[in-house]
């Protein structure tokens, strides 16, 4: 049974339609008419159907369903907490080798700062603070990253942790202490 046409209501119909939520078989169920109907409406009226989210939505799905997979494979069925445990491992994998590297680099910039305070040129000396201060100033902001400090109070101290070191620097490479 289908609705007279001057009863339909072609504005829910475009909102359903662009929502990209219902299949257009379920939207004109729900409105008495047909689908072709609509896909008609559709086309003249160029209405798009957004379904970036349920495409996004799908991609989580089957990544977390792969990396259960191959992390259970014996599991018939993977019940969530699975899901959220194996992906969790995954990520803290991750984010434990960043931490690694980025100590790596911690320590590799605090030895250049040793050495830059032995430097015999005040120039050079001038010149390689500011890059080793642009280094640790991507160290810092990757280590935040890393350890999931996020917030403008954590960026707040470690700006101001960072600045109260650099000056310190500053004021021995500008005074010949270095």
């Amino acid at each position: 049974m289908t609705t007279p046409a001057n009863s339909v209501d072609w504005e829910r119909i475009e909102a359903d339609y662009r929502a990209g939520i219902l299949s257009v078989r379920e939207i004109a169920a729900s409105q008495g008419i047909t689908h072709g109907a609509i896909q008609k409406r559709a086309k003249r009226d160029g209405w798009v159907r957004d379904l970036s989210q349920k495409i996004q939505a799908k991609a989580d799905a089957l990544v977390a369903n792969r990396e259960v997979a191959s992390q259970v494979a014996t599991a018939k069925a993977a019940t969530e907490k699975v899901i959220v445990e194996a992906n969790a491992e995954v990520i803290a994998a991750v984010r434990m080798s960043h931490r690694q590297d980025i100590k790596r680099y911690r320590d590799l910039a605090s030895k250049l700062l040793e050495e830059l305070e032995k430097a015999s040129s005040k120039t050079s000396r001038i010149d390689a603070f500011k890059k080793l201060t642009e280094a640790a100033k991507v160290l810092f902001a990757l280590e935040r990253e890393a350890y999931g400090i996020t917030g403008d109070q954590a960026k707040e101290g470690v700006a101001s942790n960072l600045a109260s070191r650099m000056e310190i620097a500053r004021k021995r490479l500008a005074n010949g202490n270095g």
